[in-house]
């Protein structure tokens, strides 16, 4: 399986902000929409960040409550780790596990197309397992 397969059965649906955008208003957004990581893109929709709920507890504990007033530029991550959708789920599961990197945003002739949790990642393998545990049953009952 690969990452258009998922993005085939998740949809491409990334919600996306500007580097102005306030650190309250992504974490509104993070709320709001019940997601762990918005894409930070520029006016051409090229990815020049991320952030997620995780970046944003950091930021609070660093710097208290006045982060919250700040740009996301200040707080977001800007060395963005991406695939393309022929990409393996096993590669991406092993860029996710190295990098500890729980979304990754998918990029197609360097647009952003799409983001894979490691959450997808993981229904996407336990579909594939259990797909397998049934065409081995029907094998042996066949």
């Amino acid at each position: 399986m690969n990452v258009k397969a998922i993005l085939k059965e998740k949809g491409n649906d990334v919600f996306t902000v500007g580097p102005k955008a306030t650190v309250a208003e992504v974490a509104g957004i993070l709320r709001q929409h019940h997601i762990g990581a918005v894409v930070v893109v520029d006016d051409s929709h090229r990815i020049v960040g991320i952030i997620a709920e995780r970046d944003i507890v950091g930021a609070v504990a660093d710097t208290g409550a006045d982060c919250l007033g700040q740009p996301i530029s200040d707080v977001m991550w800007s060395n963005v780790y991406r695939c393309t959708e022929d990409m393996s789920t096993e590669n991406l599961m092993q860029m996710m596990s190295s990098r500890r990197a729980r979304h990754i945003p998918v990029e197609r002739d360097g647009r952003l197309v799409g983001i894979i949790s490691i959450g997808d990642v993981v229904k996407a393998h336990i579909r594939a397992i259990e797909n397998e545990a049934e065409h081995i049953k029907a094998y042996i009952a066949g």
